[in-house]
């Protein structure tokens, strides 16, 4: 009933392909995902990048209300999406009254910035197949959903992934071929199903191998 309530104060929905705010627009509130996942994306000189794909549980946009500067980033629904839309005064009370959450935010901004290194480390890779593998990797463990058979689904689209880490889809499309043909990978339409998330590892470790030793 709490939760209920605390939708019925601060809920809000969102239809898939709504944007909840654009980069450098001034931002007074946060978001808290109830349900549904949300894109986070920044400008860069060949366009839009892929920063994050977000779901259930997650929270964006407190940047705005900590600093007081306008949104760093453009969000927006993939699926269809309840948030809660939290304000400066409120976040502050939440933040004061209960150490639980003050202790969530820092470990989630800890992460963050775990997360943006790790991009970084992709966006660096000269090697496309590299760049895929790493963006897999990079999204099962933000939001992949452990299958029966032990596998993991990453629900992000081909247009997402490369635009995430700096590729053609076409050149991505490549990669998961050679990829699904070594039974790592297989696309599907809710995303990619990686088979083995060890395994995908190790043929990274394998290509970075042939690399240094100039068998690649």
């Amino acid at each position: 009933m709490a939760g209920a309530d605390l939708f019925a104060r601060f809920g809000r929905t969102f239809d898939p392909g709504a944007v909840l705010f654009r980069e450098d627009e001034p931002g007074d509130t946060m978001f808290v995902i109830q349900q549904g996942q949300v894109r986070i994306t920044k400008t860069g000189r060949e366009g839009p990048k892929t920063l994050a794909v977000l779901g259930a549980g997650e929270f964006f946009g407190e940047m705005a209300i900590l600093n007081s500067k306008p949104r760093t980033a453009t969000a927006e629904a993939i699926t269809p999406l309840r948030v809660l839309e939290i304000d400066a005064k409120m976040f502050s009370q939440m933040i004061v009254s209960n150490t639980e959450i003050a202790v969530r935010l820092i470990t989630k901004l800890a992460r963050r910035l775990d997360s943006a290194n790790e991009l970084i480390e992709v966006l660096m890779h000269r090697d496309p197949k590299a760049r895929v593998i790493l963006g897999l990797s990079r999204q099962a463990e933000m939001v992949g959903e452990q299958q029966e058979d032990g596998s993991v689904l990453v629900p992000i689209q081909r247009a997402e992934l490369a635009a995430e880490i700096g590729l053609t889809e076409e050149e991505t499309d490549e990669v998961v071929k050679r990829l699904s043909r070594l039974k790592i990978v297989a696309a599907t339409e809710h995303g990619y199903v990686v088979s083995d998330v060890g395994r995908l590892a190790e043929f990274l470790e394998f290509l970075e191998m042939r690399e240094k030793f100039g068998d690649a």
